[in-house]
């Protein structure tokens, strides 16, 4: 593996840019990006070693990683140019249209459908560094459609990267995923805007505002770019997961506007549970 090149060098992309050239010093990395300042900022923070709209024909692997409503169009059109050595891996939160559209192209075989589950709530260029992938999960869907030795080069990306592979079916994976990371942002955000219409009222709230307000609100912080279009893209699914999720929350309403104390501590009892669960992930 030679060149690699980088559309989208935000978070994600600059990780994969920084993590690579960590790896392989000598392996060239072309990118670009829509906004002239991320460009600008990668080329100055070692993410790529030369900015360029479009990929040299002897690139290896050309990593997608620009917002999800974005994807679908940027992966016809790269398909449509590579020669037969290149693969073209996403790195979208969404699957199911993407592997759709990518079944209907002529050079299917030379797509690969990734999701690395890794992130932070900061965005763009700056944002990136080399470890935010080590030890992460990669992914991947559709195996079985991606041509054997263009999988190869991916493997060497990946294991090199020290990330660890899971494969799932696109539409599990937009399941999933709207219920483990989707719906988590949109309760952040939501109850970022709660309170912020409380301040409308009482500026001093903030002041009150401890560890479990910030790590609960903490990917409200996240890019509105990203995740308006991921939201969208995974629609029906993470309306299945926020009706559950209003049932709910009408539910301890429920209990507690009943003045239900021993109901309110069995459910929360309950719910620690979860506690072992994500133990049990980490270990």
């Amino acid at each position: 593996m030679n060149k690699i090149h980088i559309i989208g060098l935000g978070l994600l992309g600059g990780s994969f840019g920084l993590a690579a050239r960590r790896k392989f010093p000598e392996l060239t990395i072309t990118g670009f990006d829509i906004s002239e300042k991320n460009l600008k900022d990668a080329e100055v923070l070692g993410i790529i070693t030369e900015a360029k709209e479009n990929p040299d024909s002897d690139t290896d692997i050309i990593l997608l990683a620009t917002p999800a409503d974005s994807l679908g169009d940027i992966l016809e059109k790269t398909l449509n140019e590579i020669g037969e050595n290149t693969l073209v891996i996403d790195l979208g939160s969404t699957k199911s249209n993407l592997c759709a559209l990518a079944g209907k192209h002529s050079k299917r075989r030379q797509y690969l459908a990734g999701h690395p589950i890794a992130g932070t709530e900061y965005s763009g260029p700056k944002a990136a560094f080399a470890e935010l992938l080590d030890g992460k999960v990669m992914i991947l869907c559709e195996m079985d459609k991606t041509d054997l030795h263009l999988k190869e080069k991916a493997y060497q990306l990946f294991e090199a990267l020290n990330m660890k592979l899971r494969f799932m079916d696109p539409e599990e994976h937009d399941r999933h995923l709207a219920f483990v990371s989707h719906l988590s942002h949109v309760s952040s955000f939501m109850l970022g805007k709660t309170v912020l219409q409380k301040m409308e009222d009482d500026r001093n709230i903030l002041d009150m505002a401890g560890s479990g307000f910030a790590s609960t609100v903490r990917l409200a912080k996240s890019s509105p770019s990203m995740w308006a279009p991921i939201l969208t893209e995974n629609k029906e699914n993470i309306l299945q997961a926020l009706d559950g999720y209003i049932s709910n929350l009408s539910s301890i309403r429920d209990l507690i506007a009943n003045n239900d104390g021993e109901k309110i501590h069995q459910e929360l009892a309950d719910i620690n549970k979860i506690r072992d669960i994500l133990d049990l992930g980490r270990g």
